[in-house]
């Protein structure tokens, strides 16, 4: 996470809203697609199963299209696999 958070500040420029973010998503300042993005990318992350068809329907709703949102699903789950190599091969950890 702090080298996601490092390369926000970093294109940004912003480190309140990088902070922001990383408290708690859910209550920073963000756009509408943002805010549905984030949504889905956290059940995506943590909760995989439980998605359905219907949980696009608040994506399409803010403007994503099917594209758009295949690029979403496709790079939120290279992150997860690649957090879970990292994790797994103890990468960062002192």
């Amino acid at each position: 996470m702090e080298s996601h958070a490092e390369f926000l500040r970093l294109i940004t420029l912003d480190e309140a809203f990088v902070d922001a973010l990383r408290a708690d998503w859910r209550t920073a300042t963000l756009s509408p697609p943002d805010r549905a993005m984030l949504a889905y990318v956290e059940t995506l992350t943590l909760s995989p199963g439980a998605l359905t068809r219907e949980d696009l329907e608040p994506l399409r709703a803010v403007g994503f299209d099917d594209v758009a949102i295949s690029q979403i699903a496709g790079i939120a789950s290279m992150f997860c696999y690649l957090n879970r190599m990292a994790d797994g091969l103890g990468t960062g950890r002192g």
